[in-house]
Order: C-alpha cells, then structure tokens, then sequence
C-alpha cells in the first residue's frame, strides 16, 4: 500500500505493522509509546523510527503530553487515510490516564490464549460512540465481539470497563444495572485497588449479566522514573497481570 504524503514530497511505503499502529491510535484517539511499541511488537528504540515515518507522510503526529512516554496520534490526514474520520489531534490532557488504561486492558486481554485463538473484534469507545452501544443509553469503554462462527464465545457480545477512581455508589449501581439491561453476554470491569471494593460489592448484586471484576494490568499504570528499584516496587504493587 503506497500513500502519497502531505508534508514532504515523494511516497512511503506502509507496511502492514504500519496501517494497524495508525489505525490503533486513531481509534483510541492517541496511543503512549511504549504501549504502541508493545502493540507492534517492536522495541522503543524501533519505534522512534516508526513513528518519525508516520509523521513524514503527515498522517501522525508525536509528542510530551504528561508525564511518561511520549504519545502518538493521528491527523486529519491520517484520519482520511485510514477511513476512521474521528476528530484527529491528541487526546485531552484529562483523559491521558484513562486512555492509557484502556489500550493496556486491550493488550491485556489480546495477549490471553482464549482471545487468540477467537479473534473478536474490538469496538473502541470512539466506534461505539458513532454507532451508539449494544442497547441502552450507557457507552461502555469498549465492547467485544465474537464471531458467530469462531473459537471462544461465539456471537457473544462483552462490555468493557476502567475504573481509575471510585465513583459515587448511587453512580455505580447504576451504570452496573444499564449495562445488565443492555444484554452484554459479559460485564468485565478492570480497576485500581482504591476503586475494586466498591465494584465488587455491588457487582454481587447484579444478577442480570456475569460481571467479572479483575485488577488493571501493570501496563495500565505510567511507568515510573528512576532505577530498577523502583520499577520493581512498582511491579510488586500493582502485579503482573489482570488478576
């Protein structure tokens, strides 16, 4: 696939890994660097130069938002190009933390055998947001959905959520019943340890759909400055999986 540039003259030659990290970023509005590294399968130091080709041919941009890595994001050009016509930019500085989290319950979970092996489709909230939700007037933070013919679940539809921080327990229970309501085949809530007691309680009560509380994966966390020793403290802390 050749695509012509906006900013430089002459053409750039995309490879697959190419069109599926500028579509992941388009459709989670922004991706940190070492997530969109991770998602590529590619070292840090490798995509540097990935994302200096995308901004070449104008359809990516790259920058400091916050503290960690650097972002990635799409611009309108690279929005026309890959078809998913989003409004282009970074994401707001206010959402870099949930952004975050979502790519890292994405990575997660697509690393799990059972998903593999199933390929679902993932509809990101920005999809479900255009297309509105499976039913009923709460928009999950992303859906799954398994082919009627594959490995898995087959035909299931699953609804995808974060908790960083606790919300009022009038505003959980609520949220918990709309998404029972709104026929998800399975709720998976991925929290903070602050935000997991009050999910799990009430998710107790709900007796409408399966809702499955897990921890975020370490990768939902900015990774933190300094020594290895941090690093470890900061592993031993959150632990190394979806629990």
């Amino acid at each position: 696939m050749t695509l012509t540039p906006t900013r430089r003259a002459g053409t750039v030659q995309l490879q697959q890994r190419d069109i599926d990290g500028l579509v992941l970023c388009g459709e989670h509005g922004g991706a940190p660097y070492d997530l969109l590294a991770a998602a590529l399968g590619v070292a840090p130091a490798r995509l540097r130069g990935i994302t200096a080709r995308w901004r070449k041919t104008g359809y990516a941009d790259t920058g400091q938002l916050g503290p960690g890595p650097a972002w990635c994001w799409l611009t309108a050009a690279g929005m026309t190009a890959t078809g998913l016509g989003y409004p282009p930019g970074p994401p707001s500085l206010a959402r870099l933390e949930h952004a975050r989290a979502v790519l890292a319950v994405r990575l997660s979970l697509q690393s799990r055998p059972e998903l593999q092996q199933g390929r679902p489709w993932w509809q990101s909230e920005r999809r479900i947001r255009r297309k509105g939700p499976l039913a009923g007037p709460h928009r999950p933070d992303a859906e799954i959905w398994w082919p009627a013919d594959g490995a898995g679940h087959p035909g299931q539809v699953w609804a995808i959520e974060t908790e960083l921080t606790p919300k009022h327990a009038d505003r959980t229970a609520t949220i918990m019943r709309m998404l029972a309501a709104a026929g998800y085949d399975h709720i998976l809530y991925f929290t903070t340890p602050a935000a997991r007691p009050a999910i799990t309680r009430y998710a107790a009560t709900i007796l409408a759909a399966p809702i499955s509380v897990h921890a975020l994966p370490p990768a939902a966390y900015t990774p933190p400055a300094g020594n290895q020793r941090r690093r470890a403290e900061y592993l031993q802390t959150y632990g190394k999986g979806t629990g």
